[in-house]
């Protein structure tokens, strides 16, 4: 393997950890100021922080390309809105002690692109990867059937809107971090609306009042962004396969902390169909290893 190769694994599981246990631990102790502010300030302060790196990394160029294309606003609309998805069902989970349905969401999440793949783009399909897709369906069928209360509705929205962001993302030939830009001015009004209801019911924790909060609360902008720039900088190194499987560092990380530190409840039904889940994610990690 060489240095490229390298780097690009340490990036990516650098970025990949970094989702799942600086990004839960921060997100989880910031909460206290409710989930729908939270979500607000990672909007704003997400769309700051690529301003910025937009004019550090001189993308400019970029971006006005993109924005001239009336198709690829339409595509990043959409991918706009199911970020927005994402990103609040995640804090939600967060916020709401189910951090282990998100990681199930996460642990899903790419087995779901491949049958996204299937449906939408006709991409091929053999064996492993059939039965890894299977696999996944029967888990949530058995936490359907067995009991309702046990589904991790959380995770598969997680999953659903992650999975269809990438699906859209595919019709746009942009660099991530310019897509997220244009996705985050796209949210941004709302986010400026909800911010605004916020402060004048008095509900806002950002205040000039308090200084410290307000660098801790403007930190959810460069904890959405660094891991994204380490993870897609290890996507371009050494490609999509190794990234995949690096990727897996997330929902386990996130499983690991929901479990043993948060102590979040963890029934008999919920094991049963994380087996079902990891026995999907080892025979698609094997097939992906075998396959590049």
């Amino acid at each position: 393997m060489n240095k490229e190769f390298n780097k690009g694994l340490l990036l990516a599981g650098f970025g990949s950890f970094w989702w799942g246990f600086f990004g839960v631990l921060y997100f989880k102790y910031i909460t206290f100021i409710g989930y729908i502010e939270l979500v607000v300030h990672r909007c704003l302060w997400t769309t700051l922080t690529l301003i910025l790196t937009t004019f550090f990394f001189s993308k400019w160029d970029i971006f006005f390309k993109i924005i001239k294309s009336k198709q690829n606003l339409v595509y990043l609309f959409m991918s706009g809105f199911l970020i927005f998805m994402n990103w609040g069902v995640w804090i939600y989970a967060i916020a709401t002690n189910r951090i282990i349905d998100a990681s199930f969401g996460y642990f899903i999440m790419p087995i779901l692109s491949v049958l996204l793949g299937y449906i939408f783009f006709k991409e091929k399909l053999n064996n492993k990867r059939i039965f890894s897709i299977t696999l996944v369906i029967l888990s949530i069928l058995y936490l359907i059937f067995v009991s309702l209360k046990s589904l991790p509705w959380v995770g598969i929205l997680v999953a659903l809107s992650w999975g269809f962001y990438n699906l859209v993302r595919k019709k746009v030939n942009v660099d991530t971090d310019i897509g997220l830009l244009i996705e985050s001015l796209f949210i941004l009004p709302i986010a400026i609306v909800a911010f605004y209801l916020i402060a004048v019911n008095g509900y806002n924790d950002f205040s000039l009042s308090n200084p410290s909060m307000m660098l801790v609360i403007l930190l959810a902008g460069p904890m959405t962004v660094i891991p994204l720039f380490l993870y897609v900088r290890g996507v371009e190194l050494c490609g999509l396969g190794p990234t995949g499987m690096i990727f897996y560092i997330t929902p386990t990380l996130q499983f690991l902390l929901g479990f043993f530190y948060y102590d979040e409840v963890f029934s008999f039904n919920k094991l049963v169909s994380f087996i079902l889940i990891w026995i999907a994610v080892i025979i698609y990690l094997r097939d992906l290893y075998e396959t590049n």
